[in-house]
């Protein structure tokens, strides 16, 4: 193990990892508010922080087992110190940005995952990677869309039939109510799997300083922070991006909308409470998807969707190439 870090530097590290966690919530605000405001149900100033709030209570109802995975089951935590978390962060920012920048609804958790790769293979090679951990995170960008999307369709074909002998009036203003529910789950899903990953960052690095003992574990203040830099952000919004979300994939009513929040509130939750790090963006894009092809394929704008999964497929690798860059880069001027 490296030399302990001074405090300064160490306070600068966390400083960067909140930063990161502030932009998943900028980025990723449009996950928890796309739906409910492109169905007009909020307007996006008040459901930003109806968004925000969910996003900080999540510790209350989850355990920390998403932090858990990705402080000690995506690289091998005995090589992590302060250059390997520097450049990890510095990977997931750049490409956040650059994606917020395009408007294109890419994965914030990937990004960072793809960060430590880069990190941890600069350092150490392949060695470094924990291959179980990435292998579920990996399986995960494949499946939390497709469930996303199944549930959604589901809960159409539930609702719609529940609702035969209901006017359209009746069902437009019931699912108006009901989505202020569904889009509560969403975020709470949202802040209880994403805030956690800055987490792990941050506990990952305490624990490589000695500052946690001989065992991992995510002391308090690392939560509340975490939580409140995510609400922060999210109260900001992700302008561009809840366009391409609630209105270029598809046109969404308020039965829709409750349906996809609803869809993609149950994959995040299982996901959580399994501990496996999913993208929320995923998440709520294969749901929006499911309840337009419900309606009928051509309601779906393949194209723009085809967009996205293209960003999805790069997030990763691209930000693992930034993040090694960045690994050589401070070592060439360390020395």
């Amino acid at each position: 193990m490296d030399a302990p870090l001074g405090l300064p530097i160490l306070i600068g590290l966390i400083g960067v990892a909140l930063a990161f966690d502030f932009l998943n919530g900028l980025h990723d605000a449009a996950n928890s508010i796309a739906t409910i405001v492109s169905t007009r149900v909020l307007k996006p100033q008040y459901a930003v922080f109806w968004a925000a709030f969910f996003n900080f209570v999540a510790f209350t109802v989850f355990g920390l087992h998403v932090a858990q995975t990705i402080g000690t089951g995506i690289i091998d935590p005995a090589i992590v110190d302060a250059q390997v978390i520097f450049a990890a962060l510095v990977g997931a920012i750049v490409w956040n940005l650059v994606t917020w920048a395009a408007g294109i609804p890419s994965s914030s958790s990937h990004a960072l995952i793809g960060g430590l790769v880069g990190a941890g293979f600069a350092k150490a090679g392949l060695s470094a990677t924990v291959w179980s951990g990435l292998s579920k995170t990996v399986l995960a960008i494949v499946l939390s869309p497709v469930v996303g999307l199944v549930l959604a369709m589901i809960l159409v074909a539930i609702v719609s039939w529940a609702s035969v002998r209901s006017t359209p009036f009746a069902v437009d203003r019931a699912f108006r109510i009901l989505q202020f529910a569904s889009a509560s789950l969403y975020s709470l899903g949202h802040g209880g799997n994403d805030a956690q990953k800055t987490m792990g960052i941050i506990a990952v690095l305490l624990y490589s300083q000695g500052h946690l003992g001989n065992e991992f574990t995510v002391p308090f203040w690392v939560v509340l922070s975490c939580q409140a830099a995510m609400a922060l952000g999210t109260l900001m919004g992700g302008w561009r991006i809840v366009r391409t979300m609630g209105l270029r994939i598809t046109k969404l009513n308020p039965m829709q909308g409750f349906c996809a929040e609803t869809g993609g509130a149950i994959t995040l939750f299982l996901a959580t409470f399994l501990g496996v790090p999913v993208s929320t963006t995923h998440t709520i894009t294969g749901a929006i998807v499911g309840v337009g092809a419900a309606r009928r394929a051509s309601a779906v704008r393949w194209n723009v969707a085809g967009s996205i999964v293209y960003a999805w497929i790069f997030t990763i690798p691209a930000s693992a190439i930034v993040s090694a860059l960045t690994f050589w880069l401070v070592s060439v001027l360390r020395h």
